[in-house]
């Protein structure tokens, strides 16, 4: 350690000062609860090593907030409910997260409803001491450094939120409310406006059910084209991939996490390391306001998550009571929804405050959820309305799980715990060992108990037309006992799987997921025999899945020119960054043969717009030809031809499989098909010119390279990326999902993809991880942290994680701040009363 406090820049000694306790009492025992260092590596990552659990909380939430303050002091307005007191009511959150892109007041009621204080009192409760204190010592360390940025003048951090009256210092119960906002990801958040705005019917006009059958194809046409699972969009997810001893040919697995996910934002990952000698030493990254790591390493095993096609959720069709629409069927009996009166403060155009009531209703199974969104088949009636039932709104193991992971000592141990605790909340998880040759996948955590038999028997009518737009999810029958969801004497929860119900393997050679179903963990050895509440296994896979597949095949055999057969760290990185598109390997050269033979395309329409031209256009393709010609189908920062293939799938990946392809989708062989151009088909010549003439209309070149309209705007100056969208089929997945490209501006708040990645081996020293943060740790444009890792990113350059203490105090660019953690009373220690 001498070395690192020769490298010393600067020693700060807190004594935490709260303006109000976690529960709002003045009764504050001064008495000292520990010391911690936060030791900042290359690109401003901390190293937090303290003396017990609350002075490690209390460094990682003091991190957190030095780097992202504003983001994290928003984000608790939005989980407290506070959102229209300060923004207004029809304001909308301004960054994207799980929880959608919501209107403040609607925000606000729901997170009321179902983020209350008596599930805060619930959460806390069910919680171990461990994490009590690391929750409590977090809050502290925030508000320890919010009230040290208000003391100084000097410095420009954080303008953004600096002065706003709604930056202001947490408690525990904020913690926990950010903790269960995470565990509704899955589920309940795909639906806040509905629940939100959930109303009985007053009008009797409104009371009149639908018309049946006419707006059930509607039902199914409008559902199918919503995203269901966490993150509501599609691309949302992540590549994983692990290794065996097979692959590496050693005696340890070797593992790729990729996650796609938010560049910014609440759920934007934070890398850290969090040490207390003796007791945990983990790497990797969180949430932000997650005391825990919830995906990386330790000396002993790493994992990594993609999202899961389970659902997580179901929907109760609700039989009423004749003149009383909050009153339902239960078995016969009537059973009264319970009606939760809200009040929402709502600011004003004139600055003032006033007051919005709402009153909501739950259920037994859960809130009331209008869902008149999807089809006026499905509006509340005076006959019939409809519940949301979360499987992990009862799940409070989450957070335990990822703690107990954290500590875990062997692959062993890592998935007795998995399969002790099912609590994984809405993901896949993939994991390797140290000295152990196999490599982990499990779809093991909360699943609603709802096999076949009972989908089937108790599907109402409304819900078959569900199904066939959103195949898995529960649409029951509300009205019968028989239909609610099941409880098995080894299940963990009632109404979720047991452990041994859902889908896991262990393999030498390798498994992976790319957010695909559980089938296909291996292709060698495909899994079978679970409910369909697991997600689909007969469909076809995305472009993006089947790439995962064809790369590992290619690296296990050398034949993708990155070195020797099997899997080694240098391959694997290199592999997980070679940007192409699935869509161009299959179809480009084809595409080019049949459509370039002419020299330009009479277009009469666009498949994408949805536009017509009379007369038709016509179109010059020599040029695109050309260049499509000299790409090599992958999306690197200098590729000339990936934004003109790009829009050309815009249009021709509209085309339907069959019509599309030549040889179609066969289930016996879902890696390698469909396959082939199916050159008859007019619709592909058609989006071929169209995209042309929508290049020339935006008034870009046909051939700009890709950095040249993918990239990110920090600090003024443009960051060109690489990779891709999900659509054409990129595992390098960098893509502007709520951007223009074309209006030359675009942010974190616009990106999603490659977020934080790792690639974790092991040796006779222990652990080998390489990683990036593609965001960088800060979205503070004042901060230095705030684009360095994102230009280190850009040039595809990982950094070597510095694990041990001898690695941390050898970093050049090492500084260390120690913190002294005082004056917390006994509940906010994390002790229980």
């Amino acid at each position: 350690m001498g070395r690192a406090y020769a490298l010393l820049i600067g020693v700060i000694v807190i004594s935490g000062c709260m303006s109000r306790s976690f529960n709002d009492h003045d009764s504050v025992a001064k008495e000292v609860y520990g010391s911690v260092e936060i030791r900042r590596t290359e690109d401003g990552v901390p190293h937090i090593k303290a003396d017990n659990w609350v002075a490690l909380g209390y460094g990682y939430g003091y991190a957190q907030a030095e780097d992202n303050l504003c983001t994290m002091a928003e984000a608790f307005v939005t989980y407290r409910g506070e959102r229209s007191q300060y923004f207004g009511p029809e304001g909308r959150l301004r960054t994207h997260s799980t929880i959608g892109e919501l209107k403040n007041i609607d925000a606000d009621f729901f997170f009321k409803l179902v983020d209350s204080g008596e599930v805060v009192n619930m959460y806390r409760d069910h919680q171990s001491v461990e994490i009590r204190q690391l929750v409590a010592g977090f809050a502290k360390g925030f508000n320890a450094y919010l009230n040290g940025l208000r003391s100084r003048n000097n410095t420009n951090a954080h303008q953004a939120c600096r002065t706003a009256p709604w930056l202001s210092d947490i408690s525990d119960a904020d913690i926990y409310r950010r903790l269960y906002a995470a565990n509704m990801a899955g589920g309940t958040t795909s639906f806040i406006s509905g629940i939100a705005n959930a109303q009985p019917p007053s009008d009797p006009a409104l009371r009149r059910d639908s018309k049946l059958p006419a707006p059930l194809a509607d039902l199914t046409r409008r559902v199918a084209g919503v995203w269901l699972q966490a993150g509501g969009q599609s691309g949302i997810g992540s590549n994983g991939i692990a290794f065996g001893a097979s692959a590496t040919g050693t005696d340890s697995g070797l593992l790729l996490g990729n996650p796609h996910w938010y560049w910014a934002g609440p759920d934007r990952f934070y890398q850290a390391q969090l040490t207390i000698p003796g007791q945990i030493n983990v790497s990797g990254v969180s949430f932000l306001g997650v005391p825990v790591i919830m995906l990386g390493f330790n000396n002993a095993v790493a994992w990594t998550h993609t999202v899961s096609a389970a659902r997580r959720f179901g929907i109760f069709e609700l039989t009423l009571q004749a003149g009383d629409p909050t009153t339902y069927l239960y078995d016969g009996k009537p059973m009264a929804m319970t009606a939760v009166p809200l009040t929402v403060q709502v600011l004003r155009g004139d600055g003032s405050l006033a007051q919005v009531n709402r009153t909501l209703y739950r259920t037994r199974f859960g809130p009331v959820v209008d869902l008149a969104s999807f089809s006026p088949a499905l509006k509340w009636t005076e006959h019939k309305a409809f519940a949301l039932r979360d499987v992990n709104a009862e799940n409070f193991r989450i957070f335990q799980n990822f703690l107990e992971w954290d500590q875990a000592r062997s692959l062993d141990d890592f998935i007795a715990i998995q399969k002790r605790l099912v609590a994984m909340p809405w993901v896949n998880t993939l994991a390797v060992g140290r000295n152990d040759g196999r490599a982990w996948y499990a779809d093991v955590g909360a699943v609603p108990n709802v096999p076949d038999d009972l989908a089937a028997a108790c599907a109402t009518q409304l819900g078959k037309a569900f199904d066939k737009g959103a195949p898995g999810v529960p649409f029951l029958d509300g009205s019968r006992s028989m239909c609610n969801w099941r409880t098995d004497a080894d299940a963990v929860q009632a109404g979720a799987l047991p452990a041994s119900a859902m889908p896991s393997l262990l393999r030498r050679d390798y498994v992976a997921n790319m957010n695909n179903s559980y089938r296909l963990a291996n292709p060698a050895a495909p899994l079978g025999g679970f409910a369909q509440i697991f997600g689909e296994t007969g469909k076809p896979l995305s472009l993006r899945q089947r790439l995962g597949y064809l790369m590992v095949r290619e690296r296990l055999a050398g034949t993708d020119g990155l070195g020797d057969p099997g899997a080694d760290s240098a391959s694997v990185r290199a592999m997980s960054l070679g940007s192409q598109a699935m869509s161009a390997l299959l179809l480009k050269n084809r595409l080019l043969t049949e459509v370039c033979r002419r020299p330009s395309i009479s277009v009469y329409k666009d498949i994408a717009t949805g536009l017509t031209f009379n007369p038709a256009k016509q179109v010059a393709i020599g040029k695109a030809c050309e260049v499509l010609r000299h790409w090599n189908g992958a999306a690197t920062v200098d590729a000339k031809g990936a934004y003109l293939w790009d829009e050309i799938w815009k249009r021709i990946g509209k085309i339907a499989g069959p019509s599309l392809y030549a040889v179609p989708f066969n289930p016996a062989d879902p890696v390698n098909t469909p396959s082939g151009l199916d050159a008859r088909n007019p619709d592909i010549a058609q989006g071929f010119g169209a995209a042309i003439l929508s290049i020339e209309a935006s008034g870009r070149p046909i051939d700009p390279a890709r950095g040249e309209v993918l990239y990110v705007d920090k600090d003024g100056r443009n960051i060109p990326l690489f990779g891709g969208c999900d659509g054409p089929g990129y595992f390098t997945s960098a893509c502007a999902a709520w951007g223009d490209e074309a209006s030359g501006d675009i942010r974190d708040r616009d990106l999603l993809g490659n977020s934080y990645m790792q690639v974790v081996s092991f040796d006779k020293d222990g652990v080998q991880a390489y990683v990036m943060l593609s965001h960088s740790q800060s979205d503070d444009p004042a901060s230095l942290r705030y684009s360095n890792a994102t230009r280190r990113y850009a040039t595809r350059h990982w950094t070597r994680w510095r694990y041990t203490e001898h690695d941390i105090a050898s970093d050049s660019d090492l500084s260390v701040l120690r913190l002294t953690v005082h004056g917390l009373d006994r509940q906010q220690a994390g002790r229980r009363p």
